[in-house]
């Protein structure tokens, strides 16, 4: 390698000014004191004991296990890493936090304690930048359950600044970590006011009357009980053939809405995940818009509203609207609310679902057309600001994913 190539590798692309000096390599052990004993296994009651799950986020999660007894389970302290040997390279590693000092993990999720010659945030920034490109060996006789062994994790080369700059570093991107937590929160905020006003805004269990009304509907007549399939038809979704994954029905321009695509539409429009060409088109069946869609298997009662010509799976039921009863966007917060009402109906076998026969009896309470659209307004003004805030959250996210990229140079080079 010429000495220019090296340069460019142990450098950074985006560095602060006062630094200039080349980053030097050092191994991941070197952030870690190596020298203390290893703890004795702790010892359990049979009992639910404090342990941790990690997520692809690197978030550590506690939950409550049992225990037939604690041989193999060590205590863990707060501020040291911890890492899955199984999925460390999907992201599952992360510092105790001072809430779950003292949980308990097996030797599959090994921990270490960092030094106080470099920063254990830079460390942290580091590995949550690379470790999806980290070149290390997995060892084991399956392959769905292949190890990072300590070892090898220990050995891996790091590149990184002096203690200053590493601490210059690790402070940005916390900083950029609190704007993030504070914009998530404000988007969290507005979703729970969003359900508490939404509760407000229509009848609870027993009543014809919503406990916050618009004032120019005060005196207005109660709301009136009707069947749900007294203002919608009720269709259920359409996919025959089996099994449903044959290649051979998808990628044409039909859009094909699944299970999945509702949930995560959480009630606004829905996005498909699939498409059907010709042959798939044939066994399934395209429906227009503008219509409500909602889950009736495994997932019962999620909503999306369906603003673009699709087909769907038949584990979704379309409501559409019939006459000036009802408008899509009322249906669909209406139904929403009627969310738990349903998996408590629902028939249990293999899985919960919810059938046609369901739907079409169900008791639900509509006020004027006039009414509706003065909700639909409101809940629809607090969503463009949900999406607004969400869509900042994100390119939160997204700049600190870039900047990451060139505050860190490639492990394995460019």
């Amino acid at each position: 390698m010429k000495q220019a190539d090296a340069k460019k590798t142990l450098t950074p692309k985006l560095r602060f000014p006062e630094f200039r000096d080349a980053w030097k390599a050092f191994t991941v052990g070197d952030f870690f004191d190596l020298t203390y004993k290893a703890e004795k296994p702790a010892t359990f009651e049979i009992d639910k004991i404090l342990t941790v799950k990690l997520h692809a986020n690197g978030v550590v999660k506690n939950q409550k296990t049992t225990l037939t007894g604690g041989a193999n389970y060590f205590k863990r302290r707060a501020g040291q890493f911890i890492f899955s040997k199984i999925d460390l390279l999907n992201g599952a590693f992360g510092i105790v936090n001072d809430a779950l000092d003292g949980f308990s993990s097996s030797s599959d999720v090994p921990a270490f304690t960092f030094n106080r010659k470099h920063s254990s945030s830079f460390f942290l920034s580091w590995l949550k930048a690379n470790y999806q490109r980290l070149e290390i060996e997995r060892t084991g006789t399956s392959n769905t359950l292949k190890r990072v062994s300590p070892e090898s994790f220990l050995s891996l080369e790091i590149l990184g600044p002096s203690a200053v700059e590493q601490q210059k570093i690790a402070n940005c991107l916390t900083s950029l970590d609190e704007l993030i937590a504070a914009q998530g929160r404000k988007v969290e905020a507005l979703k729970a006011h969003k359900k508490g006003l939404m509760q407000q805004l229509f009848p609870s269990e027993g009543e014809t009357l919503p406990r916050l009304r618009f004032t120019e509907f005060g005196d207005k007549a109660e709301w009136e009980s009707v069947e749900l399939a007294s203002i919608c038809r009720i269709q259920r979704g359409k996919f025959t053939h089996r099994p449903r994954n044959d290649p051979r029905f998808f990628g044409g321009p039909h859009a094909f809405i699944q299970t999945g695509d509702v949930v995560r539409a959480n009630g606004g429009a829905v996005v498909a995940s699939q498409s059907l060409n010709e042959l798939g088109l044939s066994v399934s069946k395209l429906f227009k818009p503008t219509i409500v869609l909602i889950t009736i298997a495994a997932n019962i009662g999620d909503t999306a509203i369906l603003e673009t010509e699709a087909c769907f799976t038949d584990s979704v039921v379309g409501l559409i609207p019939e006459g000036e009863r009802v408008t899509p966007r009322f249906l669909e917060s209406m139904m929403r609310l009627k969310k738990e009402h349903l998996n408590q109906v629902a028939t249990t076998g293999a899985q919960k679902n919810i059938n046609n026969e369901i739907l079409e009896s169900l008791d639900v309470l509509v006020p004027s057309i006039e009414e509706q659209l003065k909700i639909d307004g409101c809940l629809c003004s607090l969503d463009a600001r949900i999406a607004a805030e969400a869509e900042k959250l994100d390119a939160l996210k997204t700049h600190k994913k870039g900047l990451m990229q060139q505050l860190f140079p490639s492990p394995v080079g460019d």
